[in-house]
C-alpha cells in the first residue's frame, strides 16, 4: 500500500498521517499496546506477551533499541513520571513499575503476580505521576477503582466501585494528571472521561465518546482523547470540544506526542504506529 499522505485536523493544527511509520526489526510488531515520547524524542513502543517488550525508535521511525525483557510481562499503558523516569503498567502481573531513562527499574508497585479484589492490583490499566510525584492508577480489569499512591510508593486512597454514576467505573482505562491538579480517567464501557480532585472527589463527567482508551495532555493544556469509533478528539481543560478526526484504522489503542507537536499512534489491529505529523 503506498504511503499516500492523508491529512486531518484537530483545532489550529493539521497533520499529515504517516501509516507503519516505525521499522521494528525481525518479524514486526507483536500485540500492540502504547507508546510515549522521552525527552530525547524516542518513540518508546509496548508490545503485550512479546520478548522485546518495550522497543524505542528514533525520530525517523528507525529501531534503535529495546528493553524490558525479563522484567515486564503484559504491559499496557506506558507514561513519562519524573526526572525523564517512565511508568507502566504491567496488567496482567498485577503491578506498576517505574524505570529510570535507561529502563531500570526504580519502583515496584504492588505484588508481583498477586492479584487482589478491591485492592492494588487486579491487572491494573494505566498509571500518571503528578509533579510531587505521587502515582494515580487506574486499576481496571479486574477492579474498578482508582489508587493514590505517594512518592514514596505508600497507599493513600482509594476510590470508585462498579457502577455508572458520579465516581464509579465499568473499566477504568486510562488516567493523566491535569496542570490544574485533576485526575481525567476514562471510563471506557460508561463512554465517559470522568474528572476528580487529587482526593477522589468527582468534579465533572466529559461524554460523548464510544469507549475512551487513552488521554494524553500535551503542552498547551490541550487534551487529546482516543475512542473506538474510531477518532480522536480534542479537548480544552474544561472539557470543550475544539477538534476531532479519524486519524487512525481501526482505533488508537494509544496515543502520545513530542515536543514539535507531532502525534504518535499505536494502532489496533492491524498493528502499526502511525505517526501525524504536524503541518502547521
Amino acid at each position: 500500500m503506498s504511503d499516500e499522505r492523508y491529512t486531518v485536523i484537530l483545532g489550529d493544527r493539521r497533520y499529515a498521517i504517516h501509516r507503519k511509520w516505525a521499522k521494528p526489526e525481525g518479524q514486526g510488531f507483536g500485540f500492540l499496546s502504547d507508546l510515549m515520547v522521552d525527552g530525547a524524542g524516542h518513540v518508546h513502543v509496548v508490545q503485550r506477551g512479546a520478548d522485546q517488550p518495550v522497543l524505542v525508535f528514533d525520530r525517523d521511525g528507525k529501531q534503535i533499541g529495546a528493553w524490558g525483557e525479563g522484567t515486564l510481562a503484559e504491559p499496557h499503558y506506558i507514561n513519562a513520571s519524573a526526572n525523564g523516569g517512565i511508568l507502566v503498567a504491567d496488567r496482567d502481573a498485577h503491578q506498576v513499575l517505574r524505570f529510570d531513562k535507561d529502563g531500570k527499574v526504580v519502583q515496584a508497585l504492588g505484588k508481583r503476580h498477586w492479584p487482589s479484589l478491591d485492592a492494588p492490583f487486579n491487572h491494573p490499566t494505566a498509571a500518571a505521576q503528578a509533579p510531587d510525584g505521587e502515582i494515580y492508577v487506574a486499576d481496571g480489569y479486574g477492579n474498578s477503582s482508582v489508587h493514590r499512591f505517594a512518592a514514596d510508593g505508600s497507599l493513600l486512597h482509594t476510590w470508585g466501585g462498579q457502577g455508572s454514576g458520579p465516581g464509579a467505573f465499568t473499566t477504568p482505562h486510562a488516567i493523566a494528571v491535569d496542570s490544574r491538579g485533576r485526575v481525567l480517567v476514562a471510563d471506557r464501557e460508561n463512554n465517559r472521561v470522568q474528572v476528580f480532585d487529587r482526593e477522589g472527589n468527582f468534579v465533572a463527567e466529559w461524554g460523548d465518546f464510544y469507549h475512551p482508551m487513552q488521554i494524553w495532555i500535551d503542552d498547551r493544556d490541550l487534551v487529546f482523547v482516543t475512542d473506538q469509533i474510531p477518532r480522536i478528539s480534542l479537548l480544552t481543560l474544561d472539557g470543550k470540544l475544539i477538534g476531532r478526526c479519524r486519524g487512525a484504522i481501526n482505533g488508537a489503542h494509544g496515543l502520545s506526542g513530542d515536543a514539535d507537536g507531532n502525534l504518535y499512534l499505536s494502532e489496533l489491529p492491524p498493528q502499526e504506529v502511525t505517526k501525524l505529523e504536524r503541518l502547521n
